[in-house]
């Protein structure tokens, strides 16, 4: 089923799917989490730019908070990698599986 087909389902059809057995949450709520985080990283990293650019002209004297910023950002790339890579391995590992 495409994405498509799944936007267009309409907001009855999934409670007759639970009706039938399906499954009891939306899936869409984990996948939500997921998209706030990365969108919050972008805006960590948005920001980072523009602390470096204040910083090399002279806008801030504060080298500490713009390298603390820039740490903590590192680190939640990092993160958000390594939470891709163990999805992808996972999904990897579902299609090796012989049914």
């Amino acid at each position: 089923m495409t994405i498509e087909a799944l936007a267009a389902l309409e907001p009855g059809s999934l409670a007759k799917a639970v009706a039938l057995g399906g499954p009891t949450a939306a899936p869409s709520t984990a996948f939500d989490t997921v998209l706030d985080s990365l969108d919050k990283l972008n805006t960590q990293m948005q920001a980072n730019d523009q602390s470096i650019q204040q910083l090399a002209l002279g806008g801030t004297d504060n080298l500490h908070q713009v390298m603390m910023s820039l740490e903590r950002t590192r680190l939640a790339f990092e993160l958000a990698l390594q939470v891709r890579n163990k999805a992808l391995e996972a999904y990897q590992e579902l299609m090796r599986m012989q049914v």
